[in-house]
């Protein structure tokens, strides 16, 4: 694929929505999530998991809400029925969205959805509790004499393996984002705003069916030595590096895919530095696996740094965080490639890989493609950058 040999109309009018697109999740696995959650309430001897409103909820029911000022939650027993807390006038809305049977705890604008959830939870025993969900409602509900617990190890230990249905929708997402990356690169052009490739990638994420852009980061030289880019609106130059960062969502389910290329002729030593971070990203990928533990990988790719005289740990020139994250209904979601978490990879468990290495006020590079743990070890969801000067094979 050559960089900057078309323009933005001639792409979008290319682009075609996948033949095939990943069905919905189903009734049996909500029931399945459910029922795991269950049972890991139970093993740590909570009576009820209670989920706030955003990711997790979406997880558990189906409801795709962020959390707002008003209290939507799934008060899940360990016996019995579920119950949705909700504003009353929202029951039509969400009797639309919820995918699960359930009861539901209706309140008005005049009533405390905490005494609800209160009176709901009676007899349930303790209550393992969302870390999402405010400090203050959960005071309020401690006060009401509910004994509360950290829900997280509840909600990751469901969250983080993902099911056969849930990798086809990341892999669809992960391929949209790689076309949209490919057809930004031929857009690129001497003098073009940073700006103008964000919207264009933003609308070829619509036209392929990802509902627009989740996130977007374009940056030209210099400023892709910052790994969230700078303020202001940069313009391309002739020989610059450039690196793109950005992602959609299918049924909730996350991309997040960096490329980092050169536009023209860029100095030696980026191309240097571009090497050392493909050899560290392949690094991480080589020792993922069945029970390996996470930070395993943050280390692999490390020790490739170091021996090319870079970090040591976080020190520049060299990697400034952690290597990877994992991802699903979240960005950024449990576990982590970062030393420190021992957390051991398991089939199903997905994963970013993107050693950036930033030489400050400099340049920055950082290749980001996402894998998925197997039983033979892990598998890539799109393939790694093959070099600079080929962003896309």
């Amino acid at each position: 694929m050559t960089i900057g040999t078309s323009d933005a109309a001639t792409e979008l009018a290319a682009i075609r929505p996948p033949a095939t697109r990943v069905p919905p999740i189903d009734a049996g696995e909500y029931a399945a999530r459910a029922a795991k959650a269950r049972a890991l309430c139970a093993a740590v001897g909570a009576g009820a998991l209670l989920v706030h409103a955003g990711a997790s909820l979406r997880y558990f029911t189906g409801v795709p809400w962020g959390a707002t000022e008003r209290m939507v939650a799934l008060l899940l027993p360990v016996a019995g029925e579920p119950v949705m807390i909700c504003p009353r006038f929202e029951q039509g809305s969400l009797e639309a969205d919820l995918q699960i049977s359930a009861d539901l705890a209706l309140w008005d604008e005049d009533e405390d959805p905490v005494a609800l959830l209160a009176k709901a939870a009676q007899g349930m025993g303790a209550i393992a509790v969302d870390p999402q969900l405010p400090f203050a409602w959960g005071a309020k509900l401690a006060r009401s004499g509910a004994t509360l617990v950290d829900g997280s190890g509840v909600i990751d230990g469901c969250r983080m393996v993902k099911s056969a249905a849930e990798l086809a929708c990341l892999a669809q997402a992960k391929a949209m984002t790689l076309e949209v990356q490919a057809r930004a690169a031929r857009i690129l052009r001497p003098g073009i705003a940073a700006s103008e490739v964000i919207a264009f990638i933003d609308a070829a994420h619509r036209a392929i069916g990802g509902g627009g852009s989740f996130f977007c980061a374009v940056q030209f030289g210099h400023a892709t030595a910052f790994p969230h880019g700078l303020p202001g609106d940069q313009r391309l130059a002739e020989n610059e590096l450039v690196l793109i960062d950005t992602g959609c969502r299918v049924q909730g389910y996350h991309s997040d895919i960096t490329r980092s290329y050169a536009f023209g002729q860029v100095a030696q030593d980026i191309r240097d530095i571009w090497d050392i971070e493909h050899e560290a990203q392949a690094a991480a990928f080589a020792v993922a696996g069945p029970g390996v533990p996470c930070e395993a990988a943050d280390a692999a790719a490390r020790a490739v740094l170091s021996a090319h005289g870079l970090g040591p740990d976080y020190a520049l020139p060299g990697l400034p965080h952690r290597t990877g994250h994992g991802i699903g209904l979240s960005i950024h979601e449990p576990a982590n490639l970062v030393r420190g978490d021992v957390t051991p990879m398991a089939v199903g468990m997905c994963f970013s890989n993107e050693p950036m290495i930033v030489v400050p006020g400099r340049f920055g590079v950082r290749l980001e493609d996402h894998f998925h743990v197997t039983d033979a070890g892990a598998a890539w969801f799109t393939q790694p950058q093959p070099s600079i000067d080929r962003p896309f094979g």
